[in-house]
């Protein structure tokens, strides 16, 4: 089991504090970091700083919005980070959701996944140094009627592998289709079908195994031993997660969680924290949908969750680690890390 660790996104450290704990993280032999990318920070500018003060960790995107950059442009940025860092670049794509890609980047949210296919189309030929020329439903190049020619992009040829947040069913096939790795959220072992029987069936149908995918899922952490007290301090980012992270009509995330047997639940909460309600939606959030979907509790029960995922065939996680400070972060990074060389 590989531990990978995320910086930016919602996180309130500037750069300098977020440089330290990746420093930190790739002594302690974490494989990689990944970039979020909401409406703060950019997925890219925090990598490129930390390629030139590390040496060996992995630098992903996690994710690169497809719907704020031309396809090009995502794949001239890919190649760029590819040579800056020496080949320790991961391209991680997501169609986001359509509060943030017509809210802020002003463009259609219409047919996400096909637009997500395109993009992926386009990085590839250009990762295999072929001149861009394709004529999709969203991409066409060069540009019908104009002047534009078919342009090679001005770097030598490179294996860059692609990393896909998927959550939808038919996303889920799509990523065991094509990708070279799945950056999942909203996971449970107990669960693992909801996600996991989609991207096996894609995998099938285009003639290659799961295992060629990497399984890469998010995790938080918190160790303690009063429990109670910590599944108390998570139920509130399960309602926003329910309520907030995205609209009335598309939550991927809620879905999910419907996907696997809490359909009432999600529904429920969603409504609360739609009218405004959000003391009441993180009351009505149940124990099982913290401590089935994340390591919480004494060093044990973390272990425990931890080996679940193993067992199910998850094949690094991406720990989402609470604390106020790079110390406290790096304190429970150490604890876990300790924990997973317990591990068979």
């Amino acid at each position: 089991m590989k531990l990978t660790i995320a910086i930016g996104g919602y996180a309130r450290d500037d750069i300098k504090a977020q440089a330290d704990f990746v420093v930190a993280a790739e002594k302690l032999g974490v494989d990689c970091v990944w970039s979020a990318e909401a409406w703060g920070q950019d997925a890219i500018t925090s990598l490129a700083y930390m390629a030139a003060l590390t040496e060996k960790i992995h630098l992903g995107t996690g994710i690169m919005q497809i719907s704020a950059r031309a396809p090009s442009m995502t794949a001239m940025t890919a190649l760029s980070m590819h040579n800056l860092s020496n080949g320790r670049f991961r391209l991680g794509l997501g169609a986001s959701g359509p509060q943030v890609v017509e809210g802020l980047h002003g463009a259609a949210y219409k047919a996400p996944l096909s637009r997500l296919k395109e993009h992926v189309e386009i990085c590839r030929m250009a990762f295999a140094g072929e001149k861009l020329r394709y004529d999709g439903a969203f991409h066409r190049l060069p540009r019908p009627g104009g002047e534009g020619k078919a342009i090679r992009l001005d770097h030598e040829p490179a294996d860059i592998p692609i990393y896909l947040a998927t959550l939808g069913p038919k996303s889920l096939e799509y990523t065991g289709a094509a990708a070279d790795g799945w950056l999942g959220t909203s996971f449970s072992p107990e669960h693992a079908d909801a996600h996991l029987d989609h991207i096996k069936a894609g995998a099938e149908a285009a003639g290659r195994s799961v295992s060629d995918i990497n399984i890469n899922v998010a995790l938080a952490v918190a160790i303690g031993d009063n429990v109670e007290e910590i599944i108390e301090a998570r139920r509130g980012g399960v309602a926003f997660q329910m309520g907030g992270m995205g609209s009335a009509q598309t939550n991927f995330y809620n879905d999910a969680f419907k996907r696997a047997g809490y359909e009432d639940d999600a529904r429920a909460i969603q409504s609360l924290w739609i009218e405004g309600k959000r003391k009441e939606a993180a009351e009505r959030v149940p124990d099982s949908m913290i401590t089935e979907f994340q390591a919480v509790g004494t060093r044990q029960m973390v272990l425990e969750r931890i080996k679940k995922h193993q067992d199910v065939g998850v094949d690094s996680l991406t720990l989402r680690l609470d604390g106020k400070t790079v110390a406290d972060r790096l304190t429970l990074l150490e604890q876990v890390s300790d924990i997973v060389k317990g591990l068979d």
